[in-house]
């Protein structure tokens, strides 16, 4: 079987030879490279469909670095590398389209979840039908959402809320599926469509955001808007 390619873009050797052996590890392919120009060449000689790019580096940062790769091709699947408490920088990556974020210092089990979260949204990227789905559950509507909520998936969430609100439903909950992510794009459509639903008095809910995302959110001010649980369970529970 053919091994999925991983570009890692870092100054540091260290913490190249440190993903080289995880990423070794977990049957990825690696490519590696030491600053953000070496990087974006090597993207454009292999075409990996996934990057991880330090935020902080000479010659290029990994913000240049996202830009290029984003300019050749839309589709791949970026995660920074962020010092802790770096959310600005992390806020700012996301506007330009990467689809998550890791912490520096790097914990297995960070990584290991966004490297599965990334592989989920490839796939689902290829079949975007069903990414986000109605259901009632009593006096709620649930609308699940997977893979990544950008520019093209806020128009089906934005008819999902309205067929919820047709049906009377006054309690929305979304549901937000263990893999998925949120682009700078889907943040500020999805930040409108709850004010939105909050203006014409319907109650929103969200669950099943990674930590990351949840601290995304109170940034943005999205928690003075919506209650957030750690799960739907819990959510349905609640209400």
């Amino acid at each position: 079987m053919k091994k999925e390619k991983v570009l890692v873009i870092d100054d540091e050797r260290p913490t190249l030879r440190m993903f080289t052996l995880l990423l070794s590890a977990y049957g990825y392919d690696i490519i590696t490279a030491e600053n953000g120009r070496d990087g974006v060449e090597a993207f454009e000689r292999e075409s990996p469909g996934l990057v991880l790019t330090d935020i902080k580096m000479p010659v290029m940062d990994g913000i240049e670095v996202l830009k290029a790769i984003k300019r050749i091709n839309p589709q791949t699947e970026v995660i920074v590398i962020t010092g802790h408490g770096d959310m600005d920088l992390a806020i700012q990556a996301l506007n330009l389209d990467a689809t998550d974020f890791i912490n520096k210092p790097l914990r297995r089990h960070d990584l290991e979840q966004a490297l599965r979260r990334a592989s989920q949204r490839l796939a689902i990227a290829k079949n975007e039908e069903g990414q986000v789905r109605l259901e009632e559950r009593g006096k709620t509507a649930v609308i699940n959402v997977r893979g990544n909520v950008s520019t093209h998936s806020i128009p089906h969430l934005a008819e999902a809320l309205e067929r919820a609100s047709n049906l009377g439903h006054r309690v929305l909950l979304l549901d937000f599926d263990e893999n998925a992510s949120i682009n700078g794009a889907g943040l500020t459509g999805l930040k409108e469509l709850l004010e939105k639903q909050r203006e014409h008095g319907r109650r929103v809910i969200l669950a099943g955001l990674t930590d990351n995302f949840r601290a995304v959110f109170e940034s943005m001010g999205i928690t003075r808007i919506a209650e957030i649980f750690d799960n739907r369970d819990d959510a349905l529970a609640a209400h």
